[in-house]
């Protein structure tokens, strides 16, 4: 069935905004974008067709505000409804207020949603789909003592996680019994005020694992394609700064199967549109599934670098026509691409920084890209997430990336407030990171105090 998309409603701010504007424009799609007080001098607001103004800074009052961005979708006529990632991307109830009022919601269906959010849940199927998975719960723990029996049976060390987690967030290491009875409450406290449940499952711990994606796309029917691996090993706090397409952690023989199974878990899923299907391996290369994120991705980018494809409209192609614009054997992967995350926080405490950018130049040349909505200027708020910048650097292989990334990395500079440029640059320096010996807690071993 094909759909008429001639107005889309974005419902996001800064860099994510400004890429579905881009995408909506070289379509030849009307974008209107609603937004904040505190980003109404922001780029998209001055480069969308329409923009208004739905509330203050607050995200609840604002980007998390269902009435009012339904309000301004049904009285501006609007078709579609791209939320981006973040804020409402994987919200299920959002996506079913949507449909209710008759708008296409660019992401995946309300039923993928709600089984994609329960991460235990989503680990059950998962196994049925013969898809390896790390020893833990299929189900949230019932409460202290069903998580200290199962503990018993998986050994520690372990991960204590909210079940409707994401982001890093709701995530505890435990290490012992006395830990365990310590942090078991506290993880939900921090599951119910981050995601409204209290919900948290278990599993074993994998100690110094690579960190690896894969960027499916369905179309809600069965029919699944990949579009390759992520790299996104180099986190902290489970947050990702640097992710790269393809990985070079696995075999290629082991990243065809991980790659398999990325797309059987879709079909069994049924799932439509973008999705990343989440990996860790050990050192043997074994892989095991973690999640799946049911929107698009902030490392987008390095997919769209080395396979030529653009993801935003691939994910309105799919919005328009319920069917997936290509096949599989039409999907080839070149090249290297790495995305550096600019933040602005102190590269050595971590802590954000908010205020005016006084000056800001971003590097250019061949195999440079920046996705960025800041400028000379622009006025950091405090009530957003830090991100101001995505470089992102494609070459040939991966050698080649790292000397153009540092080029680029130094030409950058932005004044006025403090960023996280000299812990890039320390990173991309090391010798254990050009040989490409990575994984999840290379920043403790190497590079943080």
């Amino acid at each position: 069935m094909k759909h008429n998309i001639r107005r889309i409603l974005i419902a996001n701010r800064g860099e994510i905004a400004l890429r579905i504007l881009r995408a909506c424009k070289e379509m030849e799609i009307e974008s209107v974008l609603v937004y904040s007080e505190a980003d109404a001098d922001s780029i998209p607001v001055k480069f969308a067709d329409i923009a208004v103004c739905i509330g203050p800074a607050n995200p609840s009052l604002s980007y998390l505000n269902f009435s009012q961005i339904i309000t301004v979708a049904t009285l501006l006529d609007v078709d579609a409804v791209h939320p981006g990632y973040g804020f409402l991307s994987e919200n299920a109830t959002f996506a079913n207020i949507c449909q209710d009022y008759g708008l296409i919601f660019i992401g995946p269906t309300p039923e993928s949603l709600i089984h994609c959010a329960n991460k235990a849940h989503v680990r059950n199927i998962a196994k049925n789909a013969k898809v390896p998975i790390l020893p833990g719960t299929e189900e949230p723990l019932k409460d202290i003592q069903d998580a200290l029996r199962t503990a018993e049976i998986i050994g520690y060390p372990l991960l204590l996680k909210a079940s409707m987690g994401g982001g890093g967030r709701g995530i505890r290491r435990v290490d012992s019994k006395q830990q365990l009875t310590e942090f078991f409450p506290i993880v939900q406290r921090e599951s119910f005020a981050s995601f409204g449940s209290d919900e948290i499952y278990m599993e074993k711990l994998l100690l110094h694992p690579r960190h690896i994606e894969v960027q499916i796309f369905g179309d809600g029917k069965g029919n699944v394609i990949h579009l390759g691996t992520r790299e996104c090993s180099i986190q902290r706090k489970h947050q990702k700064l640097i992710e790269e397409s393809p990985t070079c952690g696995l075999s290629k023989e082991k990243e065809a199967l991980l790659v398999q199974s990325a797309v059987r878990l879709g079909e069994k899923l049924q799932y439509k549109n973008a999705g990343t299907c989440e990996f860790i391996t050990d050192d043997k290369g074994h892989f095991y599934f973690l999640e799946i994120n049911t929107r698009i991705q902030v490392e987008h980018p390095v997919t769209e670098e080395t396979t030529g494809i653009d993801i935003v409209k691939m994910q309105i192609q799919i919005a328009q026509t319920d069917a997936l614009p290509m096949q599989q054997s039409e999907v080839k992967q070149s090249g290297w691409a790495m995305e550096f995350r600019i933040v602005a926080e102190n590269s050595k405490t971590f802590i954000p920084c908010a205020g005016c950018i006084e000056f800001v130049h971003f590097p250019a040349g061949r195999g440079v890209r920046v996705d960025s909505h800041v400028y000379s200027g622009y006025v950091v708020p405090s009530s957003y997430d830090s991100l101001l910048a995505k470089l992102i650097i494609r070459g040939a292989n991966r050698q080649e990336v790292l000397t153009i990334a540092k080029r680029a990395l130094q030409e950058c500079t932005i004044l006025g407030i403090q960023t996280n440029i000299p812990l890039l640059l320390e990173v991309l320096d090391h010798p254990e990171y050009q040989q490409g010996n990575i994984n999840t807690s290379f920043l403790e071993q190497y590079i943080l105090p």
